[in-house]
């Protein structure tokens, strides 16, 4: 028997679904963020995924070409795939919060989002040492 994603959301929509979503966040969100969100095609696996179970939906960068939100359909239909269309938009516009809440501490010189990151990838990782 062949798997199914009923509820499968095409790209297309999914790159609506998150230009209506980055229109509710204030213009100041986007102070110096140069490079926008960007939505990729890709599934997108943690380094540190022991398998195939760890999947990043998004990241924000900040590099010499500039700071950029980058947001993947891949990794969005691997984890979210059969959740109906108004419960995936509310997890992209998590996805969306968090990575400027990056970009808003990246500005401040803040490191509080990227400690608690650490804290869950800690606690992923002890959860899956048994596994080896």
């Amino acid at each position: 028997m062949l798997y199914r994603r009923q509820n499968m959301i095409s790209i297309d929509r999914m790159q609506e679904m998150l230009e209506e979503i980055a229109e509710t966040f204030p213009e100041a969100f986007y102070e110096k963020l140069n490079g926008g969100i960007c939505l990729l095609p890709e599934v997108k696996y943690s380094p540190y995924a022991r398998a195939e179970d760890l999947c990043t939906l998004g990241e924000y960068h900040r590099n010499v070409m500039g700071r950029y939100i980058y947001i993947y359909y891949g990794s969005f239909i691997r984890v979210h795939g059969r959740l109906s269309e108004p419960a995936l938009y509310e997890e992209l516009r998590q996805t969306v919060a968090h990575e400027f809440t990056h970009h808003l501490e990246d500005l401040a010189g803040e490191r509080g989002l990227i400690k608690r990151d650490e804290e869950d990838l800690a606690a992923y990782l002890w959860g899956n040492e048994e596994d080896d």
